[in-house]
């Protein structure tokens, strides 16, 4: 008799859950998942690749130069140290830094998706640490949608921007129409923030494409909705959003399609909107004709599709990535006005939705009162914060001023910059400009599983182990199951979880009882789950003690909650659910952003003009507008060595998307190899031609890991196909300062001596 298959050991991932065997063998996907994610093959593939970090390792200069050159960062070998003379080396430059600088000086905003687990988040861990160490400087928003975030609590009172999405069941059962600015590409549902349990996206999709729910994508890419969905695809410009949807509000006034009662009773400062979209305010008419010549959408389709709006039950949303860009919180703001004016927020398959897609869970019925294990991170003491748009100017302009939110602040002094869990060099922008940053503080610290590049350009690097090789607990928002991340093998050389480093600084510098508060590893998941099951129960969901929990693997939670329309309460009764919102109304016009004196963020939803689009005055010297997307082999920079990510590439270059007639005009054909430029910078790629962009649009995808020809000269080209080198580093307007990574014209160019991507490999080594 052959031995019954071996179904492996359990872990969990932001992309995925999967069993493997111990010995690297066959991975087996959960089997209630309907679409395993391709991506659970990677850390299995690479979790003992010759590029895990095998032990503690300190940059030769920074231990033979007084003081450490910083600009060697990235150039320089590497010494292997021991544990214990590793953590000794931390906790002396810990321990100096704060005595002669303070705790203002150590910057611990460490940014970054890290792992799945409720423990092991490598940044919550971090300021735990750093927290009752004295404090740091943290960061303020994030990268995915920071113009969202900033905007919103102005416009609904709300910022929890995961929660503005609408399910698809609300879209299948009581919708008709939806107008979606900037798609929603079915890849980035492969993943999510806490972990990915189920994979129902597709579900979604084909219960809609069934119900005859239509659909219209208006982006620079037809590939931004699933042809499942048999989309009308309207190809915008690039930076175009805005113009188009004020032509949209132009045609429901216009044409007196407008819910002027809604607008009266639901909304604060309309008068003052209408007439600017009319022009009265400026002697500008935003109509259609005046939307065509900025977004590149006839002026007739604009005006079709204002028709069809109006005599539908209409959901409009917008995509992060839209938001990520100068201006960007202008197009939210304008999401909301629009689907304020149509009459319909709080209904039941209408109104908008923001990010709809973006990730795994977002779009399904999951009833959102179950309380999730949570590892305390506890008081920071220090008050300062940049948002995370500005951490580049913060390390290199220490004592400058910028602006957010109505405030003015200063930027400190980093001495000392500790980083667990990201990867800087993916998600900054400028990156030459971030480089000139990063030489400035004295130490850097980074704990890392493989030499990528936030290894290779620290000055000490602390091995960490990854989920397969640590015990951990998957409880994420928008997901119904809690999942046992089990350790699958020893970890890999002598890797240590974070957790475990940081209760090793912890005892050397005297709080080691307030951090680990006594408990290992098990003992942490076992509290957390059971401080979390009391409350589950009184909320009415049956939950298993830990050890049962722990035996069975998981366990389930209601698949279903009849959803809620956003906004519902209000909607009924608007005196009596105000928002949180000066007026206790949706606010068209706010008095509180008048009051900041924005430029760059006017009191009502605008069209601003900026340099850096087809329409702006640098597209003379830089006529391609690059789109930087998330990947489909990859989560952000995460397993870009894996086999999946390596297969995506064009002979070890990302591949960058470009229409045929701009490719022709530059005599490029599929295959070849580019460089793509501008004043920040420039990199290689390979060009792939596809006629299912908008004319003037190049599209690549982010990830690639950083790999500049010369690491220790600034401006040196980047040859793996890294987009931030050409990104901006500049915040989306002084309200949110959220990234704007999608404001980038370029010019691309035949590379005929290109030299080749490095291959994946770790630093030069040097004896101790």
């Amino acid at each position: 008799m052959p031995d019954p298959p071996r179904t492996g050991i359990q872990t969990a991932s932001h992309w995925g859950v999967y069993s493997v065997q111990p010995d690297g063998g066959a991975v087996t996907p959960f089997a209630a998942d309907p679409a395993p994610s391709g991506l659970i093959h990677g850390l299995p593939a690479i979790v003992r690749d010759e590029l895990r970090i095998d032990r503690p390792y300190v940059r030769a200069g920074f231990l033979t130069e007084t003081p450490a050159d910083p600009h060697r960062r990235g150039s320089d070998s590497f010494v292997p140290m021991s544990w214990d003379d590793a953590l000794d080396l931390v906790a002396r430059e810990l321990g100096r830094v704060k005595t002669t600088f303070g705790n203002r000086a150590i910057y611990g905003g460490s940014y970054g998706w890290a792992s799945a687990g409720r423990l092991h988040h490598a940044p919550s861990l971090l300021k735990r640490f750093l927290g009752q160490f004295g404090g740091f400087v943290d960061k303020i928003g994030n990268h995915s949608y920071g113009a969202a975030f900033g905007i919103m609590p102005h416009v609904i009172g709300r910022q929890d921007i995961n929660k503005l999405v609408t399910p698809w069941s609300s879209i299948v059962d009581h919708g008709e129409l939806v107008v979606m600015f900037g798609g929603a590409h079915a890849k980035n549902s492969q993943v999510g923030g806490g972990g990915a349990v189920l994979h129902e996206y597709r579900a979604g999709m084909e219960r809609a494409a069934a119900a005859g729910i239509r659909f219209v994508n208006i982006s620079p890419a037809r590939a931004d909705l699933d042809p499942l969905l048999d989309p009308e695809w309207i190809s915008i410009r690039p930076h175009g959003d805005v113009a188009a949807m004020l032509g949209i509000a132009h045609s429901l006034l216009e044409e007196g399609l407008c819910d002027l009662g809604f607008l009266h009773s639901h909304c604060e400062g309309f008068p003052i909107f209408r007439d600017y979209v009319l022009g009265r305010s400026d002697g500008v008419a935003k109509d259609p004709c005046w939307a065509a010549e900025r977004s590149g959408i006839a002026a007739d389709a604009i005006l079709s599709l204002a028709r069809r709006m109006a005599r539908s039950r209409t959901l409009v949303t917008v995509s992060w990535s839209v938001q990520r860009a100068r201006h960007g919180e202008q197009p939210i703001w304008m999401a909301v006005a629009l689907a304020a004016m149509l009459g319909q927020i709080g209904r039941l398959g209408c109104g908008f939705s923001i990010g709809f897609g973006a990730v795994n869970g977002s779009t399904a019925s999951v009833p959102d009162d179950i309380p999730r294990p949570t590892f305390p991170i506890g008081r920071n003491p220090v008050a300062d914060a940049v948002p995370v748009a500005l951490v580049g100017e913060m390390l290199l302009d220490p004592g400058g001023r910028f602006e957010h939110d109505g405030g003015t602040f200063t930027y400190p002094d980093i001495r000392l910059l500790y980083s667990a869990g990201g990867n800087p060099f993916h998600h900054n922008g400028d990156l030459n400009r971030f480089m000139a940053g990063w030489r400035r503080p004295e130490t850097i610290i980074v704990h890392e599983h493989w030499w990528g590049p936030a290894a290779r350009f620290a000055d000490i690097v602390l091995p960490a182990a990854t989920t397969m090789e640590r015990n951990d607990i998957l409880a994420a928002d928008g997901q119904r199951h809690f999942l046992a991340m089990r350790r699958v093998i020893d970890p890999v050389g002598e890797a240590r979880s974070d957790f475990d480093i940081f209760t090793a600084l912890a005892a050397r510098l005297g709080f080691v009882d307030a951090y680990a508060e006594g408990r290992d590893e098990m003992q942490w998941l076992r509290h957390m789950y059971d401080v979390a099951r009391p409350l589950a129960i009184q909320r009415g969901h049956a939950m298993p003690c830990f050890d049962d929990f722990w035996q069975d693997g998981q366990v389930e939670f209601s698949a279903w909650r009849e959803p809620e329309a956003l906004l519902a309460a209000f909607r009924a009764d608007p005196v009596g659910h105000k928002l949180a919102t000066p007026s206790g109304k949706i606010e068209l016009y706010s008095a509180t952003i008048a009051s900041f004196g924005y430029d760059d963020c006017p009191p009502h939803p605008s069209w601003i003009d900026h340099p850096e689009w087809l329409g702006g005055s640098l597209a003379h010297r830089f006529p391609l507008h690059l789109l930087s997307n998330q990947p489909a082999t990859r989560l952000h920079s995460q397993l870009d060595p894996a086999p999946l990510s390596r297969a995506s590439k064009i002979d070890g270059r990302e591949p960058i998307r470009i229409h045929g007639d701009d490719a022709r005009r530059r005599n490029i054909s599929t295959g070849d190899v580019v460089r793509v430029f501008n004043d920040r910078g420039a990199f290689a790629a390979a060009a792939v031609i596809d006629d299912d962009l908008h004319p003037g649009t190049v599209q690549i995808a982010t990830g690639a890991w950083y790999d500049p020809i010369n690491p220790g000269e600034l401006g040196s080209l980047e040859r793996h196909g890294n987009p931030n080198v050409v990104t901006p580093a500049t915040g989306s307007s002084r309200l949110s300062q959220g990234s704007a990574a999608q404001t980038s014209l370029v010019e691309i160019e035949l590379f005929t001596d290109a030299p080749r991507p490095a291959p994946f490999s770790g630093p030069p080594f040097s004896s101790p």
